[in-house]
């Protein structure tokens, strides 16, 4: 993946840019918690889910702090999924200065959506500092006494990305099609000195159907398009579609071998009984499973022949395909990439159980098949009612 012969790929990457994985939980949260108490001018944080739990209250009384002494505060959460955001909360984070607002899909209830959702987890900080992946502000997202963070990853970055990344920010929060000419990233550029030695080539990545956006979707493509050794995938939901499995098959077929990290205990019960009617044809055709067993399993990135990786918001599937509002970065950097293909061994070697067609064979009776076709066709009519209207629209 990029060189010389995918110059209009390589010519999007921003260089100067130093990156950092995060692992969800304490670590995560710990340097939320400094860059909030440190920032200067200016904060944005956008999540699907936030609770006013104790992690919640905990990042909501910095960012009251932070409003208290002029930095200006931009707060927006799902309509749907942070509904259960007490008005309290609300009003006395308002009060304190913090500019909060609800990304409202179409229609909802407290039952269902109909609309986008803003799935992306993005945090900037100052113009200079960003925090992207898939960590929600939730007790189940930290560490907390008895109770480990679910698997979750996300990675923290300075330089020329953040302000892309902070023109987005803008963008959100405004709304489509708001109009806001220049935003104040632009108008305020922060200049990077990031060292050679640490500095990585990183992209913008994005989903979204209003704004005409699959970058995220051609990512994946891409990744399966270009590989020549190996790709391994951590996914919390994984059904792909039609097309991302016509890529995947067609790699392996190239001899690429490909690793999948699922979940084996999930949030989503029908969900995960849908991923394993799949696991016939995944086994069928060479690639690779491991179930994660020590908790449950949330993080979205893949990394592909030790060069290059996404990380972010994206499931592989229809909703982050078509119907949500999802945000990556595609980071382009041997040596960052190695390291993360060491982490994603070890979670392999320490923590997952391999998935073998003999074994999986001998789990799997009439009973359990039938539940899982039934789970599979379920999920499939909802992902392909759900996303038909967005597709039309798009």
């Amino acid at each position: 993946m990029p060189g010389k012969k995918n110059q209009k790929i390589t010519s999007q990457y921003t260089a100067n840019n130093e990156v950092k994985l995060i692992r969800g939980g304490k670590e995560y949260f710990t340097l939320m918690l400094k860059l909030i108490n440190e920032a200067e001018d200016s904060i944005h944080l956008q999540t699907y889910i936030f609770d006013n739990d104790e992690t919640g209250i905990s990042i909501g009384d910095a960012l009251k702090v932070a409003a208290q002494r002029k930095v200006k505060v931009y707060f927006i959460v799902d309509g749907y999924a942070s509904q259960g955001l007490s008005k309290e909360f609300i009003k006395d984070i308002k009060k304190t200065g913090v500019h909060f607002r609800f990304f409202e899909p179409l229609f909802r209830s407290k039952y269902f959506y109909f609309g986008r959702r803003l799935h992306q987890k993005l945090f900037v900080v100052d113009n200079r500092f960003a925090l992207v992946g898939c960590i929600n502000i939730t007790n189940r997202y930290n560490d907390t006494p008895g109770c480990p963070a679910w698997l979750d990853f996300g990675v923290f970055v300075e330089g020329e990305i953040v302000k892309q990344l902070c023109i987005h920010c803008w963008k959100t929060w405004k709304g489509f099609p708001a109009k806001m000419g220049t935003t104040p990233c632009e108008k305020n550029p922060v200049d990077f000195k990031i060292p050679p030695a640490k500095s990585s080539l990183v992209r913008l990545r994005r989903n979204d159907w209003v704004r005409a956006k699959t970058q995220i979707s051609q990512s994946y493509i891409e990744m399966f398009r270009t590989s020549q050794s190996h790709v391994t995938i951590l996914s919390s939901y994984f059904l792909p579609g039609i097309i991302i499995r016509k890529h995947l098959i067609k790699a392996v077929q190239r001899g690429v071998k490909i690793k999948l990290i699922l979940a084996g205990l999930s949030d989503v019960g029908v969900a995960k009984s849908a991923e394993r009617f799949v696991y016939d044809w995944l086994l069928r055709n060479k690639v690779q499973i491991y179930e994660y067993q020590s908790n449950i399993l949330h993080g979205k990135l893949s990394v592909c022949d030790s060069k290059w990786m996404t990380i972010g918001s994206y499931n592989i599937n229809n909703i982050s395909a078509y119907a949500s509002v999802e945000l990556n970065l595609d980071i382009n950097d041997p040596s960052f990439v190695k390291s993360v293909e060491k982490i994603l061994n070890e979670v392999i070697d320490e923590n997952c159980k391999e998935i073998t067609a003999a074994d999986f064979k001998k789990s799997t009776n009439i009973i359990k098949r039938l539940v899982r076709w039934c789970s599979y066709e379920f999920i499939r009519a909802a992902l392909y009612l759900f996303t038909f209207y967005f597709r039309q629209k798009a």
